[in-house]
């Protein structure tokens, strides 16, 4: 998890652990490490795994997005124009790539729309990631929807799959503006790939 400052995570938890007025040996046997592994955590000589900053988190009454310091405040909300932002934001994030699939009658009984990941995508690593989110994610709603999971449960599972996602850095692909010739060549390969996909099909 080299996104994060460690020095910053360490004394996160040391002040979460004086207001729970614990010495360093009653945290390291709470959470089963070393005296010496506790003090490199708080003086962040070195990194705290998620899993133990999940059981920091349980032991100290706070959250793992917390003391790894990822801000998981939002812009609110207000309008549908904020969640199609929210959108056209993912598009430009390198290493992901989606197709948006339309079916709507009458060559479809219903009006479904939805963001396809491919998670074997060689040249968009990151929808692998993507799609191991959505799988769980759909299994914690269903869980959720069925009664299984307390809602406690499920914001815990969020603050635990935010913790360990927020290690993984992003970039940002800004969009070129290509030549009227450039562009034209560019399509002319495009139609030629999904020619040469129908063919292999």
């Amino acid at each position: 998890m080299e996104t994060f400052d460690y020095s910053a995570v360490g004394a996160r938890i040391k002040a979460l652990r004086k207001k729970k007025h614990l010495n360093q040996i009653e945290l390291a046997n709470l959470i089963g490490k070393s005296l010496r592994t506790v003090q490199k955590y708080e003086t962040g000589e070195i990194e705290v795994s998620v899993g133990v900053v999940n059981d920091l988190a349980k032991v100290l009454d706070s959250t793992p997005t917390y003391i790894l310091g990822y801000d998981t405040e939002v812009t609110p909300i207000t309008s549908m124009a904020d969640v199609l932002n929210f959108l056209f934001h993912i598009e430009q994030v390198d290493g992901l790539n989606f197709s948006i699939n339309v079916n709507r009658p009458p060559h479809s009984r219903e009006w479904q729309c939805a963001l396809t990941f491919r998670g074997k995508d060689k040249q968009s690593p990151l929808n692998a990631d993507m799609c191991l989110f959505l799988e769980d994610w759909e299994g914690q709603r269903e869980e959720l929807r069925s009664y299984a999971l307390t809602q406690a449960a499920y914001q815990k599972w969020q603050e635990q799959t935010l913790a360990y996602y927020a290690a993984t850095p992003v970039e940002l692909a800004e969009p070129k503006e290509l030549s009227k010739e450039e562009r034209i060549k560019r399509r002319n390969e495009y139609l030629e790939s999904l020619q040469q996909e129908g063919i292999t099909e």
